[in-house]
């Protein structure tokens, strides 16, 4: 049976792939709708290829662009964020990947759920920002989420007919990024062009920047918790640099359950696409003979400060982890222009946490205030 596809971001690192793994399983999967923020060209060549329904280009600088290079008799043209939000709860879909980067990821996540769309979540930032809201949908309309995230996809995976219960732990592996052996003395001269050498993935500069800080592995872990509904302290991390093991679950009998492969997002996106079938894929496979040796070390939270920022907003709940994924979107962003050095971004991140103001049960406005509290906290840094 085919099944009818959204993505949000279509023309990021993880909407690439997914159209990718589309025209591969041509016959498994048709694309309904794509947006994008400001690639218009790309935007063009996807809807040339997979004919959606509707495309969305979220910046309407690029609109009559996009208007005088297609036929719109041909395809529905959306714009802005309105757009976003609309094809983000159209019905017609079986599934919905959010494939959008930051905070701006987390509203349409909310919008599809409320309307009872499935979706593949690789927008962590949205259960990190709204994770009680994000439950509290899922629960109301039925709609479930399918974890993206190399990481969440190995724990899913593992946790397939087991009990619960009989989880000890969870453990998320993080490759320690390019800066695992750097000297500690030098973070403060870390350029941005080092920052964006991932030595194992290939993703969009935010995401690689928040794999060089270890970020990503904060924001991991309070995805973690809402999307297994596991308490802190039963999430653990482990430095694995070769990316093999993308996560392993352990058992109350001592035994543990990993997921294994190569370091391709293909992988769990087609999964997440495709659940609950492995379906055939044409990508490099793991080869055992001529693997490299797997080696595992404990964090080191003196090099990677973030890591302790998930169990710190974990502790304090309410806005805490939202706070915290906003300071680090704008501080991120502030580094990428050359307003601050690397080791601004966590002093920052722990600053905001620390400093805004702190709400018990967040809803959406609450949110959007505390968006616009951070980022004039952020650009006063």
């Amino acid at each position: 049976m085919i099944k009818h596809l959204s993505i949000l971001g279509s023309t990021g690192s993880i909407g690439v792939n997914a159209l990718r793994i589309a025209k591969h399983l041509k016959e498994e999967i048709k694309i309904q709708y794509l947006t994008a923020n400001t690639n218009f060209n790309l935007l063009i060549q996807q809807t040339k290829l997979f004919k959606p329904k509707s495309i969305c280009i979220v910046d309407d600088i690029f609109y009559k662009k996009i208007k005088t290079e297609l036929n719109t008799n041909d395809v529905e043209l959306l714009v802005g964020r309105e757009g976003l939000l609309e094809i983000s709860r159209r019905k017609d879909v079986d599934i919905m990947l959010n494939g959008l980067v930051g905070a701006a990821g987390m509203e349409p996540t909310l919008s599809a759920l409320n309307s009872g769309i499935n979706v593949a979540l690789a927008n962590k930032e949205s259960l990190v920002m709204a994770g009680a809201l994000i439950k509290e949908s899922m629960k109301k309309t039925g709609a479930k989420i399918f974890p993206v995230d190399s990481e969440h996809s190995a724990i899913w995976q593992c946790l397939v007919g087991e009990n619960f219960e009989d989880i000890q732990r969870i453990i998320l592996t993080g490759s320690g990024g390019p800066f695992r052996l750097r000297n500690l003395n030098t973070f403060d001269d870390i350029s941005i062009e080092e920052a964006l050498k991932h030595p194992n993935w290939d993703m969009g500069r935010k995401i690689t920047i928040d794999s060089a800080t270890m970020m990503n592995k904060c924001l991991e872990v309070i995805e973690a918790h809402w999307l297994f509904e596991l308490k802190p302290e039963k999430i653990d991390i482990v430095i694995h640099p070769q990316s093999i093991i993308h996560s392993m679950v352990e058992f109350k009998d001592g035994s543990i359950k990993a997921q294994m492969g190569v370091p391709d997002m293909k992988v769990p996106i087609q999964y997440a696409l495709t659940y609950p079938s492995h379906l055939q894929s044409s990508w490099k496979k793991l080869d055992f003979i001529n693997c490299v040796d797997l080696t595992f070390h404990g964090p080191d939270y003196e090099r990677f400060p973030s890591l302790k920022l998930a169990f710190k907003a974990l502790s304090l709940s309410g806005s805490a982890s939202a706070a915290l994924n906003l300071a680090n979107d704008y501080s991120v962003n502030k580094f990428l222009n050359h307003e601050i050095i690397f080791t601004d971004i966590f002093n920052i991140n722990e600053s905001v946490i620390d400093n805004h103001p702190w709400v018990q049960h967040p809803q959406l406005d609450d949110l959007h205030d505390l968006n616009m509290w951070v980022k004039d906290y952020v650009a006063k840094f």
